[in-house]
């Protein structure tokens, strides 16, 4: 059976009335009486009846969707944050589109310019592990294209950014390894370039200072990819085993599960003697072998936010924008 698409039109002429009436009755617009409202709302839902998205994106010049950019949607904290975005986006009836960059920054640029060139409305985006040319994306905003930067965002350009406190859970995590008699903490971090990488590193050697323990830059080892490769993870822990470390700061998830398969696999006497703690919002964190102590973002509402300052960007009518950074709190988690 063929599927019957109806139109505003069928629908007034159905109902003997305009098309600008039923177009408003539908939009619930408070020029139309409750009365024909439901008239036409009704029949709308008897016929099944749905908008023709085409039709509106080239009525209004809006396409209602909006891109999201991150590098990995199996990581467990962007698909927390795309959660959060979808949540607000369809609820203001827009739709999104995920690209994954897996670390790579041309990746990441041919993602950004291909979403741009099919009409997104706009684009929420972590920048990947590679990134430090920011002038396509610039360029991009330049033009009045709305871009929301969320987790890892570049201070070189304006544009409103949602984040975590991370130096104030860097800093926690670290406290709470010092006061369980920690001596000497090691931290295990991702790409230098990162703002993500740069706060948290403050936060560190922050507690550090705080509790008269000894900051090493032989104690800091860097993983440029942030765990998407194992091998990396590997050599930064063959390189920690030199140090006599009895503590351990983890700049993110992926670092975190990959430092507990390589100790596992490789220095399995060592590991239980060894306190971790670090930020994971993995939800199976409490059944981790050894337990670690998590610092947990508030992923979801940090896409909530995100999507809520993209869309009102979008929808906004000045052309000047006040941009702002919201600075979430992360929750230190004793498992």
């Amino acid at each position: 059976m063929a599927f019957e698409n109806y139109t505003i039109k069928d629908i007034a002429k159905a109902l003997n009335l305009s098309a600008s009436t039923v177009s408003r009755a539908l939009r619930d617009s408070y020029e139309i009486s409750k009365e024909t409202k439901k008239l036409v709302q009704d029949y709308a839902e008897k016929i099944n009846y749905r908008a023709n998205p085409i039709a509106r994106s080239l009525k209004e010049r809006k396409s209602y969707s909006i891109g999201i950019v991150v590098s990995e949607i199996a990581n467990n904290f962007f698909s927390q944050v795309i959660d959060g975005i979808e949540s607000v986006a369809y609820s203001r009836n827009y739709q999104v589109v995920i690209s994954q960059t897996h670390e790579s920054s041309e990746r990441e640029r041919l993602h950004v310019e291909h979403l741009y060139s099919r009409s997104m409305d706009g684009i929420l985006m972590a920048l990947s592990a590679e990134t430090t040319d920011f002038s396509y994306l610039a360029k991009l905003m330049e033009k009045g294209f709305p871009v929301v930067f969320f987790d890892r965002v570049p201070s070189q350009i304006s544009a409103h950014k949602v984040i975590a406190d991370n130096r104030q859970g860097a800093f926690e995590a670290v406290q709470y390894l010092a006061k369980k008699g920690k001596a000497r903490i090691a931290h295990l971090t991702g790409a230098k370039n990162l703002s993500i990488t740069k706060e948290r590193l403050e936060g560190y050697k922050m507690g550090l200072l705080a509790h008269g323990l000894e900051s090493s830059s032989s104690l800091v080892k860097y993983c440029e990819y942030g765990g998407l490769h194992q091998d990396e993870i590997e050599n930064a822990v063959e390189e920690l085993m030199e140090e006599e470390y009895d503590g351990i700061f983890i700049s993110g998830d992926k670092l975190t599960t990959g430092y507990l398969h390589a100790m596992k696999q490789n220095y399995p006497l060592a590991v239980e003697k060894i306190a971790i703690a670090g930020f994971t919002n993995s939800k199976v964190a409490r059944i981790f072998s050894p337990t670690i102590t998590a610092i947990r973002q508030p992923a979801f509402e940090m896409g909530q936010q995100a999507a809520l300052l993209l869309i009102e960007q979008i929808e906004s009518k000045q052309n000047n924008v006040d941009f702002s950074t919201l600075i979430l709190p992360t929750t230190l988690i004793e498992y």
